[in-house]
């Protein structure tokens, strides 16, 4: 049969375990932004019991934050079928850049060689319906207090004196994590050396609006969507620290334009830093980091949110097959040996960014005028636009075939003579084994339950992002989060391994 999906999972709110004890849950998340969402979602999919614990009283945003999503979260969204719902109510541009050299991803082989325009109070509004369509409760207007470990569980605290018990935690709380703090975990990195000031107010006189670099840093001046003015500025000095008040919002504006554009009624005004830190493990027995919680930096760029949702679909399934038992739990292990790479990765290109665009040094305009002159050509364009729109993405799984590790592509394949895109089988947050060979080639009984399989056929040149066209293969092991596992043919040699590292030992047949 050419395609089979297994069906002995149970499937809907009403077989998750622990549904019945309202202070029970597998797993308890720690805070409901777009990377604790994620990965409610992804668990959810798994039928895992999860609760999300979330401060705020609604998905309400107080400021803007992140501004857009990029092609491989996009691709992401795609394969789990909810692209749609963001692309309706985004702008798609092009959103790659590095050091506000714009980069054009247009050419790169992905159904989504762009990114989108969109506010992160509409990112969190969309995934946040997803997730009550996934009847996931969530504890609004509570937090994560603390937490004890014993050998069956964790005990989490709430404000409020309520109690859950858990088999796992997952911080996903933001930089200032207290979960990542109480569980001991150290962040390291490096301190600020320039702060910035965000903020949407009103002026009575007209502004300079657009971008502009001094010897204190970059600013910009735009029209925010409530039809204020959003303001950025670098701050002469790393001196205050704190919440900001309308009167040092003043001080900066003169600083940078000589005036404050009589600067009044802010809705909002944030300050915030380019500190590098990153959690020195993703893991510490039952607790577990994702997102800000487990790496922060600054803003330039644009790749702080769709990391935490990057990390989300990794730890998911991976978390979800420990919990029903499918995988033991050193399985967890392999969530930190593959994103704590990628996340010091954008570390590395923020801080590499930041240099960049300062403006006190002749040398340093001449070397971001040098890197802009490289990056208008087409390979270095391309390798750096796959790499600041996350399609580059390989995990480390061996030699062998370069698919090995990456994400697959979303290919037009024939199934049963019918054409198919591939992220569509990848809806249910499911692993498939695709042979692009002989029917039925391929003997794996002992995981039927937990691997989908498909028989397709597919014509076209295998590209991928930043290293060209590949060989074609026979047959791809691809993983719920998109990455292929494995590369073989009908030998199948090595499957069986894969079969057994991803998802757990083989079952009686």
């Amino acid at each position: 049969m050419p395609v089979l999906l297994p069906s002995s999972r149970p499937r809907g709110r009403s077989h998750r375990a622990g549904a019945s004890r309202a202070s029970h849950h597998a797993v308890v998340i720690a805070g409901g932004g777009p990377t604790g969402l994620m990965l409610a979602a992804e668990l959810a999919l798994a039928d895992v019991d999860v609760v999300v614990v979330e401060r705020r009283a609604d998905q309400e945003l107080v400021g803007t934050r992140a501004g857009g999503l990029h092609a491989r979260t996009i691709e992401i969204l795609d394969q789990r079928g909810i692209a749609e719902r963001f692309l309706r109510e985004g702008q798609v541009t092009q959103l790659a850049g590095f050091a506000w050299t714009r980069l054009d991803i247009g050419d790169l082989p992905t159904r989504h060689a762009y990114g989108l325009a969109l506010r992160q109070s509409h990112i969190e509004r969309i995934l946040a319906d997803w997730v009550e369509e996934l009847a996931v409760p969530i504890y609004r207007n509570s937090e994560v207090m603390g937490f004890v470990q014993d050998a069956t569980g964790i005990d989490v605290a709430l404000s409020g004196g309520k109690t859950l018990r858990a088999s796992y935690l997952v911080g996903c709380d933001g930089g200032r994590s207290l979960v990542r703090k109480r569980a001991g975990i150290d962040f390291a990195g490096s301190d600020p050396t320039l702060s910035n000031l965000m903020a949407e107010v009103e002026m009575r006189d007209e502004p300079a609006w657009g971008l502009r670099h001094d010897a204190i840093g970059f600013h910009g001046l735009s029209r925010a969507e409530s039809g204020r003015v959003l303001v950025v500025l670098t701050e002469a000095t790393l001196d205050r620290t704190g919440e900001p008040g309308l009167c040092e919002l003043s001080d900066a504006l003169v600083a940078v334009y000589g005036t404050d554009f009589g600067v009044q009624n802010p809705a909002w005004i944030s300050r915030f830093t380019d500190a590098a830190r990153q959690a020195v493990s993703y893991r510490r027995e039952r607790v577990l980091l994702a997102g800000d919680a487990a790496h922060i930096h600054h803003s330039v760029g644009g790749q702080g949110l769709n990391t935490g949702v990057q990390d989300a679909v990794n730890l998911g399934w991976k978390l979800a097959q420990v919990v029903r038992g499918i995988s033991p739990d050193g399985l967890l292990d392999t969530y930190y040996v593959e994103r704590h790479p990628v996340a010091a990765r954008v570390l590395r290109n923020t801080m590499a960014q930041i240099a960049l665009l300062r403006r006190g040094e002749a040398g340093l305009k001449a070397a971001r005028d040098v890197v802009s002159d490289l990056l208008a050509m087409d390979e270095p364009r391309k390798r750096y636009g796959a790499m600041m729109s996350g399609l580059d993405i390989r995990y480390d799984l061996g030699e062998g075939h370069e698919l090995l590790g990456r994400r697959m592509p979303d290919l037009d394949l024939i199934v049963e003579g019918h054409q198919q895109r591939l992220f569509m089988l990848l809806h249910g947050a499911q692993a498939l084994l695709i042979s692009f060979g002989k029917s039925g080639g391929f003997d794996i009984a002992p995981w039927a339950d937990r691997i989908g399989t498909v028989d397709a056929n597919y014509n076209g040149a295998w590209e991928l992002p930043a290293i060209g066209q590949v060989t074609a293969p026979e047959a791809v092991l691809v993983r719920p989060d998109g990455h292929v596992a494995w590369v073989g043919d009908e030998s199948q040699r090595g499957l069986a391994d894969a079969l057994t590292t991803w998802f757990g030992p083989p079952a009686a047949v």
